[in-house]
């Protein structure tokens, strides 16, 4: 436990009042800069403005009081936003909060078991697919509310979503597209000019401004939610195992991508601040944190990579000052909230429309379409497609799947079961200087590459010659071996007793002797036909 110290303690201990007063600068800016995301985020998710503050409050104060990263900013992120409107539509909102709260738990484990590391073996085909899907999937669920629609049903599902976008476009509001594509303007046009105010506080204030002014017929949060500035206060779920079979698998897509979002966001901020993070306390934060925001009303949280940028840029590099943003979203929470009112509708979807684009990745996306082989950019597409279809549960277990299977297929492709060449077979014997000379009632086989499943019929198939006496499995390139291949070497070798040939192995490596010794191979086959090289097993053969 020893290695599990988070970096608020290992900060302190060198901790100055000049990086205090940077911290806290960075903590107030970063608190603006999360304060419509938050609510915007919040919206996406089906639930209502403040829960998405309880989330940026709780969660972020948590991960960056125990995390493993100096610099991470945590909060509601668009990554989750489909995820959760669709629990909560189905499961309520105590179904979202046992998901949130198993997930908290799924990752406080992988952090104590030491798992962090293991995140880097989900392919980043997987990553980039759907997190293009999901940002597809938030520009989609926000058409309703820029172009001022009117749906008669309320579809959760994202292609029903188009569906009704196109049955209901006559409904179209012209006065909500154009207080939408006024946020929009400001969004890619103010960063251009302006660096230090975010672009998402001057789109809200300026469009609520207008709606207020001329009393535009544009829906605004008021409109359609009751406001409240209230404290996030304690609430227990009522637990049911029912419950809980229910949401277990969109508990462990929460768990599986925080972890994902996270790390990845820990890795983008140690190349930006040249630190190192600790990748198993990071996963005990974010457990630690998202139990936290589910038990207060909150949604599931993780790093945010923008605002973990925007921190590093504003001179943050200690936990303070995620402390510090935590604490404004709370002071924000009780005196301004009321506020949040006013902000038109179309305004949260021109910002949700930026967050999508801004994750989106199509550049990486299109690139890997390009020029990554066929079995990688066949994996971003259907991650990519089942994400946008169905759903992220569903997204991740057939890309990993299918993942799986292309790169045990790739495996099985590169191992090889070669007989030498032989010189009476060379028509060119000066050409064949360097091959060694073997006795012509012996055969000799190489094995190159993983001894697995996948391959294991390569060995059982294995054909020699009429006449041959002694067979050589030559295994200096097998680095490992399981117990599909080990049973084809049994059957192989049970296959040379029976023509009386004698199985000899050369330059067999720690893993495959070991597993060999352990299920009793080395009886069977003789432990004085194991060679340590090629030249003392053709010295073996000779002799026999």
């Amino acid at each position: 436990m020893k290695d599990l110290v988070p970096q608020f303690f290992l900060s302190m201990k060198h901790y100055t009042k000049e990086q205090f007063l940077k911290d806290f600068v960075s903590g107030i800016i970063v608190a603006i800069i999360a304060l419509p995301l938050s609510i915007a985020l919040a919206l996406a998710s089906g639930v209502t403005p403040e829960q998405g503050l309880y989330t940026a409050i709780t969660a972020g104060f948590v991960i960056s009081f125990l995390g493993g990263s100096k610099v991470q900013i945590a909060g509601p992120t668009a990554a989750f936003a489909s995820i959760v409107a669709g629990i909560a539509a189905k499961n309520g909102f105590d179904g979202l909060v046992m998901a949130t709260i198993l997930a908290g738990i799924f990752l406080l484990i992988m952090g104590f078991l030491r798992m962090g590391s293991l995140i880097r073996f989900i392919p980043y085909t997987i990553t980039t697919g759907f997190t293009t899907g999901i940002a597809v999937t938030i520009f989609i669920g926000q058409i309703k509310d820029f172009m001022g629609l009117t749906f008669q049903h309320a579809p959760i599902e994202t292609l029903g979503k188009v569906s009704e976008v196109v049955h209901s476009i006559g409904t179209l509001n012209p006065m909500a597209l154009a207080v939408g594509f006024t946020a929009l303007i400001v969004l890619v046009v103010w960063p251009r000019f302006f660096k230090t105010i975010p672009p998402s506080l001057i789109a809200v204030i300026l469009t609520a401004g207008l709606v207020k002014v001329f009393q535009l017929p544009v829906n605004t949060i008021g409109d359609l939610y009751t406001i409240s500035s209230d404290l996030p206060t304690f609430h227990l779920p009522v637990f049911s195992l029912a419950m809980v079979q229910r949401v277990m698998p969109d508990a462990v897509t929460i768990a599986v991508l925080a972890a994902v979002e996270s790390l990845l966001s820990c890795v983008v901020a140690d190349g930006m601040v040249g630190s190192r993070h600790n990748s198993n306390m990071e996963l005990v934060a974010q457990g630690a944190g998202n139990i936290c925001s589910a038990l207060f009303g909150g949604i599931p949280a993780t790093g945010a990579i923008a605002r973990t940028a925007a921190n590093i840029k504003n001179g943050g590099r200690t936990p303070v000052a995620g402390m510090v943003h935590a604490v404004m979203l709370l002071l924000v929470l009780v005196f301004l909230m009321p506020y949040a009112a006013l902000i038109p509708m179309p305004a949260i979807a021109a910002i949700l429309f930026m967050v999508a684009y801004n994750m989106s990745e199509w550049r990486v996306f299109v690139s890997i379409v390009k020029t990554a082989p066929k079995s990688d950019w066949s994996v971003l597409l259907v991650t990519f497609v089942f994400t946008v279809a169905f759903d992220l549960v569903t997204a991740i277990a057939v890309g990993i799947l299918f993942a799986s299977l292309l790169f045990m297929k790739r495996m099985a492709d590169v191992t090889e079961v070669s007989s030498w060449k032989y010189l009476e077979d060379e028509e060119n014997n000066s050409e064949s200087i360097d091959l060694k000379p073997v006795p012509k009632h012996v055969a000799v086989f190489e094995v190159s590459g993983p001894m697995f499943f996948g391959a294991a019929e390569k060995i059982s198939q294995l054909i020699i010659e009429e006449g041959k006496r002694v067979l050589i499995l030559r295994m200096r390139s097998v680095p490992a071996m399981d117990a599909t291949a080990l049973k084809s070497l049994e059957k192989l070798n049970q296959n040379l007793k029976r023509k009386h040939v004698t199985l000899i192995l050369s330059h067999v490596n720690d893993q495959p002797m070991s597993m060999m010794e352990r299920a009793g191979f080395l009886e069977s086959v003789g432990r004085e036909n194991l060679a340590g090289c090629i030249d003392e097993a053709l010295l073996m053969a000779k002799a026999m």
